[in-house]
């Protein structure tokens, strides 16, 4: 049997090592507009979206372990073939590089690929998920991996919400951050206001909404351009953030649980709009 190749990286003190590290904090990230990707589905993600506007690819480089190299041979060729380059690293770096407990042995240094707020609305989207005050990243990366299946065509992150880029919620978005626009950095006011010159009607999703989710689908209201807004997952919205929506909307609870967490209300209510924008007579028919 042939011997494994040594690894290329294995001091944890080396710079390129102790750069990827330091991305593991927000302000980090924001000076050099990098972050890293987890695990072999989202490097397949970022290497698959290209380059980014200015030429560069959306991927710096890759580490990974030998052993991994010879699982996700397929990855790395893609890879290689698009002029990224790749580094075969120690258990011990990938972990370092890493958040998680249990690394699956590929981690990738990525570029920032965000939208501006301006050109999601150039883009005249009819379905967006707004999150405003949302604070834990694995929710944020969850509503994102959500608004992509739902179809939703943005997905806009206020400047008091979670970072985006924050390791947590590029794992919980599992690669979707590459498939829709993704606006950060929005103040409340302003996405409100911008979405609704565009055309888009405001629907603020609150447990104590006067509003009824079916009520919504069963007079047709929600067939039209919609953005959702999302609150804190503990308290909510707050009543200045409800009061510039269109309509204050409850998902109705039929059974005798207390409430819905924040990502699995964003899912009733994303999967609501794309029913009825697909429907007979919606601006998806």
């Amino acid at each position: 049997m042939p011997l494994q190749p040594s690894p290329e990286l294995t001091s944890l003190r080396s710079p390129r090592v102790s750069a990827a590290r330091r991305l593991s904090r927000r302000a980090q990230r924001g000076k050099e507009r990098r972050f890293i990707a987890e695990g072999p589905q989202a490097v397949r993600e970022a290497v698959a979206y290209g380059t980014i506007p200015g030429g560069e690819h959306a991927v710096v480089e890759i580490y990974t372990t030998v052993e991994a190299a010879e699982r996700h041979a397929g990855l790395l060729a893609e890879a290689r073939a698009a002029r990224v380059p790749v580094l075969t690293a120690t258990d011990e770096v990938i972990e370092a590089v890493c958040q998680t407990v249990t690394p699956q042995g590929v981690v990738a240094v990525c570029r920032f690929v965000d939208s501006t707020f301006e050109q999601v609305l150039a883009a005249r989207p009819k379905l967006v998920a707004v999150l405003a005050h949302v604070r834990d990243p694995g929710n944020a990366g969850t509503v994102l991996r959500t608004a992509d299946a739902a179809g939703a065509d943005a997905v806009v992150l206020t400047d008091a919400s979670v970072d985006l880029y924050n390791p947590k919620a590029v794992r919980a978005s599992v690669g979707s951050l590459y498939h829709l626009p993704v606006a950060v950095g929005v103040p409340v006011e302003q996405a409100v206001a911008g979405l609704r010159a565009a055309g888009v009607r405001i629907l603020a999703a609150d447990g104590a909404g006067e509003r009824d989710l079916d009520a919504e689908l069963d007079d047709g209201s929600l067939g039209g351009p919609t953005a959702w807004v999302f609150g804190n997952e503990a308290w909510g919205l707050p009543e200045a953030t409800r009061a510039l929506a269109d309509e204050v909307v409850r998902v109705p609870i039929h059974g005798h649980a207390e409430s819905l967490n924040l990502a699995t209300a964003a899912a009733v209510c994303l999967y609501a709009s794309a029913r009825a924008q697909r429907g007979s007579g919606g601006c998806r028919g």
